[in-house]
């Protein structure tokens, strides 16, 4: 008994073969609709973030008010001495190990291994929820204990207010939502919505997500707290 044979698609080459892609909603350019949508996000929101921290430059270098020393604002008292920059230190090292168990899920999702990739994305979520609860400290000290404000500041250039709750709260509300999304995610992943079908780059998309997030940090970390 002969099997029926299905002759495969043809591939349209060209201009033709653009125009099909995009109108195939499925995909373009070889990259699936939901990762290219999260690159145009990512790429949208560079700009964002680059339009801030070039803000952020040009107020620091034009201020004619001296601008307080992060190593003082920032530093935490432990044992009787100001530790300068402990508390950003942490913040970095738990952000930078979170893109490290992303990285980590993302590879156990494309092996088809749910349960470690569900696992790996909770224990992302729980350190980006760790690193948005010592930002909220660290607000909470400026705030009650150094008088900052993001109209003025006592320790120095009033911008220096401004321009921290604007570009690390920005970067905290990426985290927040990152978080949220993580957990969702991961539950989807957990329950098996993804086994049928055995595609699992919803992971890649949310850790390229994450892993920006985690490069953003990094900017405003040397650019802010090192500078």
């Amino acid at each position: 008994m002969s099997a029926e044979l299905h002759p495969a698609p043809a591939v349209i080459s060209g201009w033709r073969g653009l125009v099909a892609d995009w109108s195939s909603d499925r995909q373009a350019f070889q990259v699936s609709w939901g990762k290219a949508m999260m690159w145009f996000f990512l790429l949208s929101d560079t700009f964002i973030f680059g339009s801030f921290l070039t803000g952020y430059m040009t107020v620091r270098v034009s201020t004619t008010v001296p601008w307080p020393n992060p190593s003082e604002v920032f530093a935490l008292h432990v044992g009787g001495a100001d530790v300068p920059l402990l508390l950003i230190a942490i913040m970095t090292f738990v952000l930078i190990t979170s893109s490290g168990t992303m990285a980590m899920a993302v590879n156990c999702a494309y092996r088809r291994d749910r349960f470690n990739a569900a696992a790996l994305m909770f224990v992302t979520a729980a350190l980006g929820e760790t690193f948005v609860a010592m930002q909220a400290f660290e607000w909470s000290k400026l705030i009650l204990d150094e008088g900052v404000r993001p109209w003025g500041n006592a320790m120095g250039a009033a911008q220096f207010g401004s321009s921290f709750f604007m570009i690390t709260g920005f970067h905290g509300l990426h985290v927040s939502a990152g978080v949220i999304y993580l957990i969702i995610v991961a539950w989807k992943v957990m329950r098996g919505d993804y086994e049928k079908s055995g595609n699992y780059q919803i992971v890649e998309i949310v850790g390229l997500y994450w892993h920006f997030v985690d490069l953003v940090w990094v900017f405003i970390f040397a650019l802010f707290y090192l500078w």
